[in-house]
């Protein structure tokens, strides 16, 4: 989350949510603490943190000098000079900047995504934001492969192409059908203000002026062999320039933001390897979504990018966000559309169903989803809501049509973040009524869900939840935390849910994080080093193969290689019920 867009959230989080109706129990009943702690271990959970395991550096376009203490719950703070990368990505001498910086450590990976290759389940490439600086919110994005299903992570470090910007965000990304890796990416630049609020310029002023002020973007990490592969193995140009989908001119009021991609990998679509990259644009208070496509190569090229084109929302309520596209066998790409308002301070939001049947020239819909849908304001902590809702599609039919599946957290009556999940049968023309996903106590909150759905049919719901009291080992870093946590709704697990097609519950939640987490650590300032909101991101990465369900997501814990509580990637694979 960036700009325009973190102001919203930032809103958001000062303004009281009107009360809802209470929370239902979840269908599969509820669970004790004990037995959700057990899981872990009766599942066969793996965890491993790959971001631990290779020392990545860069040069930013823009340091920030700034730096919180220990006693501040930053015992890592500050840039710290490179003491050598062992990533083999390029460190210094970038094209895209005007700047000769010095490279310094990355410290912080918040945000998550992973992805399976389809062409081989035990390829995986996770990324996820790399800072430098978590009180400057500065950052770039980083990635991390595996050819052993997760078990090491030999190539790690930045995606390459758009280190001129000063941040580069956003982790998604896509698998083409000859197993390129797509990554789109939300370069965007600003400067520091002597208070440390991020300024966003235009023109001359702007940090630098070579390139558009914020951009949609693609870098693809071309399909090699196991062991041939290099952090630096990117394509980032296209047509002698940065593969740009989308510039804009002007930072300050015309901004895009939540960008996401899908391929079509199924060889009976009439729009084999066509890659959609869809985003939001914002225009002071509207915001307008948008598509653009390209048809993928086998060498890691591809076609053109398509004009982007205004996608269909409702009449008069121009405050559209969160597309979230699924392809479905046939070709038919679906994606939902949140409506989030300003005329409802940005906290109900409606979420509609959109549809192409002809490659994304023309659309369908929106048709209604969900509604009065609450964005919470989370308890004790100070990390800030991101995207409320996700949306999944499954490829296994029923009945003639391809299950759809939606997740989102709401606000509840009593003020709890809890997790739900609805699904359609018959296209999206009915929905199910939303079931509580998150199955602990009432007075412990659930988050930041995604939903996507198992080749089988299996739908997974992976989520944070908050239901342990915070550890109370040295590892935990607790005990450099200035609001001294005790007791439930302040540290973080990370939760799955397994679900039949039709939302019959298959068992109960598992934790799938070996440690209970503080996120307070080492926090990323999304907007000033000046407040307190801080961020733990709002992508969540959820992928199978083999058998397995694949996440990734953060913890501050320590794995082993992590005595500075930094925010680190946790990869953990689980086998499908």
């Amino acid at each position: 989350m960036k700009g325009f867009a973190a102001v919203i959230a930032a809103i958001g989080a000062l303004v009281a949510p009107a009360a809802a109706a209470a929370a239902p129990a979840p269908p599969q009943g509820t669970q004790s603490d004990a037995a959700f702690a057990a899981s872990y271990a009766a599942k066969s959970v793996v965890n491993l943190s790959p971001t631990t395991q290779r020392v990545s550096c860069y040069a930013p376009e823009v340091p920030y000098l700034t730096a919180l203490t220990a006693a501040d719950g930053y015992p890592g703070g500050g840039e710290t000079p490179c003491p050598g990368a062992t990533t083999g990505e390029q460190t210094s001498g970038f094209a895209t900047q005007d700047v000769s910086n010095q490279p310094v450590l990355v410290k912080d990976h918040s945000e998550s995504d992973i992805r399976v290759d389809p062409n081989n389940p035990l390829h995986l490439i996770g990324q996820s934001k790399s800072f430098v600086s978590a009180e400057g919110y500065n950052h770039l994005l980083g990635f991390y492969e595996s050819w052993d299903g997760g078990a090491t992570w030999p190539v790690q470090g930045h995606v390459p192409g758009y280190e001129g910007w000063t941040d580069n965000t956003d982790p998604v990304g896509a698998f083409d059908p000859w197993g390129n890796f797509y990554s789109l990416l939300l370069p965007y630049m600003f400067v520091y203000s002597k208070s440390g609020v991020h300024v966003y310029n235009n023109g001359s002023k702007q940090a630098n002026p070579a390139q558009p002020p914020e951009a949609i973007s693609v870098a693809v990490h071309p399909a090699r062999p196991a062991g041939q592969q290099t952090a630096a193995d990117w394509i980032t140009t296209h047509n002698d320039h940065p593969d740009f989908v989308f510039t804009v001119p002007n930072a300050v009021t015309n901004t895009p933001d939540k960008q996401w991609i899908v391929i079509d990998t199924n060889p009976l679509s009439p729009h084999y390897g066509r890659v959609y990259a869809m985003f939001s644009q914002f225009v002071l208070n509207p915001s307008r979504i948008l598509v653009s496509y390209a048809d993928a190569r086998p060498d890691g090229t591809h076609t053109d990018w398509s004009a982007p084109q205004t996608l269909p929302t409702i009449p008069g309520h121009p405050f559209d966000t969160y597309l979230l596209p699924h392809v479905a066998p046939d070709g038919t790409i679906y994606t939902t559309v949140t409506n989030n308002p300003v005329s409802k301070d940005f906290l109900n939001n409606s979420i509609y169903l959109i549809w192409s049947k002809d490659g994304g020239v023309s659309w369908q819909g929106p048709t209604l989803v969900a509604q009065s849908v609450l964005t919470p304001t989370y308890k004790n902590t100070t990390f800030t809501e991101g995207i409320v809702n996700s949306f999944g599609l499954s490829a296994t039919s029923v009945n003639g049509h391809w299950p759809l599946y939606v997740t989102y957290e709401n606000e509840d009556a009593d003020g709890f973040s809890r997790v739900y999940v609805a699904g359609s049968l018959d296209g999206g023309s009915t929905w199910s009524a939303p079931i509580r996903v998150n199955d602990g106590p009432d007075d412990v909150e659930a988050l930041q869900p995604r939903v996507e759905v198992a080749p089988s049919g299996t739908v997974a719901v992976v989520f944070y939840d908050r239901r342990l009291a915070c550890p109370s080992e040295t590892a935990s870093g607790v005990q450099l935390d200035p609001l001294a946590p005790t007791g439930t709704n302040f540290c973080i697990n990370t939760a799955i849910q397994f679900y039949a097609s039709d939302l019959t519950p298959l068992g109960h939640n598992i934790r799938l994080s070996e440690f209970t987490w503080d996120p307070q650590l080492n926090a990323p300032k999304r907007l000033c080093v000046c407040g307190s909101a801080t961020f733990i991101g709002d992508y969540f990465g959820l992928d199978f193969g083999g058998g397995y369900a694949y996440t990734t997501s953060v913890s501050t814990y320590d794995y082993g290689q992590n005595p500075s509580n930094y925010q680190q990637q946790i990869v953990a694979r689980v086998p499908l019920p």
